[in-house]
């Protein structure tokens, strides 16, 4: 089985890139056609409204002929058009859609399992030396604000809210018994895929990009793989025999070209199961 992994399209703010007609649906499916590509995992940020991401999330399904799995990450939650403020709301959308992954568990076969959530902010990577916790519930320093503090509407703190994704998991990876297991999140859970410290704007902000929390998971489970997305580039690591995977389209002003299709061509990563 061919997987491929993407995460962080971010459709909407990219689509002026776009030549003429194409859409990044047409793209994706392109090269899953291409790549011969069996399972595609997307890890979240598609677009900044929960609606549009599932069109998009339904079309490429529907397109493709192949499962299309799926975490939201933090911009999927919003809803600035359709003017949703209840983000727990949008988490049951989520939930109900037949390619999420929020407490549904995907079984491969009898060694191998699909686990994932979308995952929340511990604050656990960014500097406590320098910054109290009211100080990142604040969600914003000097020189900028996290947008999620205008348009992500849980009803609880971000550090309540990640324990509450955490607990989700951890039920997940235990529904699943011996299984190997693709974890994926769309918040890092790896100190190496935060920004190295110290740094004058990340001393803070790294709050924002991932769960120190989280990293328990890979001493508990029979974790092979963990797909991440959310910071906007693209890595891999291979420690203590799990492979890390982030592998991100981000923001154009990311990119190494202008366009969008190469861009997409060196984002997705693909791994190969083993056949049984």
């Amino acid at each position: 089985m061919k997987i491929g992994v993407l995460s962080d399209l971010h459709i909407d703010t990219n689509k002026k890139k776009l030549n003429g007609e194409e859409t990044f649906a047409e793209i994706i499916i392109k090269q899953i056609n291409h790549q011969k590509i069996d399972l595609m995992m997307i890890a979240g940020d598609i677009s900044s409204d929960y609606l549009v991401s599932q069109q998009f999330i339904d079309e490429v399904t529907n397109k493709s002929g192949i499962p299309i799995l799926f975490v939201p990450g933090n911009h999927d939650f919003w809803s600035i058009k359709n003017g949703e403020t209840d983000t727990k709301k949008i988490y049951r959308f989520f939930k109900k859609q037949k390619n999420s992954l929020l407490n549904k568990p995907y079984i491969l076969n009898d060694e191998w399992a699909v686990v994932g959530n979308a995952g929340w902010y511990d604050y656990g990577y960014a500097d406590h030396t320098k910054y109290t916790e009211a100080e990142f519930d604040e969600m914003k320093l000097r020189f900028g604000a996290w947008q999620d503090k205008r348009y992500v509407h849980w009803g609880k703190g971000n550090k309540e809210v990640a324990q509450w994704m955490l607990n989700k998991l951890e039920s997940d990876l235990q529904s699943v018994g011996e299984r190997k297991v693709i974890l994926m999140t769309h918040v890092v859970t790896h100190p190496k895929f935060v920004v190295s410290l110290p740094h004058k704007i990340y001393d803070y902000f790294n709050a924002f990009l991932g769960s120190s929390s989280y990293e328990k998971l890979y001493q508990t489970y029979p974790i092979a793989y963990s797909i991440m997305g959310h910071v906007h580039f693209r890595k891999t690591l291979v420690d203590n025999q799990i492979n890390y995977i982030c592998a991100c389209l981000g923001g154009s002003k990311h990119w190494l070209t202008k366009d969008p299709e190469a861009e997409i061509v060196n984002a997705i990563l693909t791994f190969q199961l083993p056949e049984k």
